[in-house]
């Protein structure tokens, strides 16, 4: 099973593609910490900041709870693909930092995992007529 996990950011848009969307917004946002709001979910300022805080922990080890839990339930329906969305405010530091988390969780179980992060910055441009 390939499993593709998804960062975004909720004032883009949730992936119509996501078999499962979970809601990072409640985590503590490095974007109001001026010296991390450069950086991306990717760098291990960021991470640090933000497992940090101990619902980090929780969260995290609750996602590999479902997963232990998924991993069964799904392979009796010959399902190919999953893809898990993580959603933060603006898609550049919660949900990259742990998306690329759950994404070592996965491989570490066996599953052939890949990390889309689906950042946009720029508003869609129209097309000219």
């Amino acid at each position: 099973m390939l499993v593709s996990v998804v960062s975004f950011g909720y004032r883009y848009g949730v992936p119509s593609d996501a078999d499962l969307v979970l809601d990072v917004r409640f985590l503590p946002n490095p974007h109001f910490v001026p010296r991390l709001r450069p950086f991306t979910g990717k760098d291990p300022k960021v991470q640090k900041y933000i497992r940090s805080f101990p619902q980090t922990g929780e969260f995290l080890r609750r996602m590999e709870g479902l997963l232990d839990l998924s991993d069964p339930a799904l392979y009796p329906r010959r399902k190919s693909y999953l893809t898990i969305a993580f959603g933060c405010t603006g898609g550049k530091h919660r949900s990259v930092m742990l998306a690329e988390s759950v994404r070592k969780a996965l491989e570490r179980r066996g599953f052939s995992a890949k990390v889309i992060h689906r950042t946009s910055r720029s508003k869609p441009r129209l097309p000219c007529h």
